[in-house]
């Protein structure tokens, strides 16, 4: 015979999945900061810490994202952001850096990055910059760095997006995600998943961080267009 039952309404707890973070900095402090930080999160945990590129590429196979300083010995923080896209898809990386205005940053988001964070911003940044990453519905690109963003000469042709598909992509460059994308332009999330997609492959991007870099550098997306803090 079963046990007594409810006599209320049944409550229920929806507990987020705890995401495991690699530190690869080379500075001990910066790394203690970073933890000290981020243990006081239950759906964040520090599985790891690197002081150079090639423990961060070993530690954050098996973790869903490494937070990634540039400059660091042996393997710089470029290399191993590019390792990881490359060899461990379902790893995310945020740059972490204290240059505001870097190619560096730059070239680590076409490497594969999902998007970056300065030092000096508040520590509830660096835990929004985490779980926004982590569940790969929004792209972490700040005002910021598009300044550095210009169309290269030597961009290939793309396919043409469709004018519904041109307004999905710069709507992703402003850091919105599906549930945002779909209330601006009237449309379901599924329809806004489907126009994703195609914007994915036409753009041959991995995913949306990369969607944007490529449309940045074709001329889809001017710099300053639209533009709007990822942090709003």
């Amino acid at each position: 015979m079963s046990g007594p039952q409810p006599s209320g309404p049944e409550i229920r707890h929806v507990i987020r999945p705890v995401i495991r973070v690699v530190l690869a900095d080379d500075e001990p402090l910066i790394r203690s900061g970073w933890a000290t930080v981020l243990s006081v999160h239950d759906d964040i945990e520090v599985v790891a810490e690197a002081a150079d590129g090639h423990a961060a590429v070993e530690h954050g196979r098996t973790a869903d994202v490494v937070l990634m300083d540039i400059r660091m010995p042996g393997m710089d923080g470029l290399r191993a952001t590019d390792e990881l896209a490359r060899n461990a898809p379902g790893t995310r990386v945020i740059v972490v850096t204290t240059f505001e205005n870097d190619q560096l940053v730059w070239a680590a988001l076409r490497a594969g990055a999902a998007g970056y964070v300065l030092k000096r911003s508040p520590a509830s940044d660096l835990v929004t910059a985490i779980r926004v990453v982590h569940g790969r519905d929004a792209v972490l690109f700040p005002d910021a760095l598009r300044r550095l963003a210009a169309p290269r000469r030597d961009a290939p042709h793309v396919p043409g997006l469709t004018p519904r598909e041109l307004d999905v992509v710069r709507l992703l460059a402003r850091g919105l995600n599906n549930a945002e994308i779909a209330a601006t332009l009237y449309v379901t999330r599924e329809t806004v998943k489907t126009h994703v997609g195609n914007v994915l492959d036409k753009l041959g991007a991995r995913d949306r961080t990369q969607a944007v870099v490529r449309a940045y550098e074709l001329g889809i997306v001017l710099a300053g267009e639209s533009a709007q803090p990822w942090g709003r």
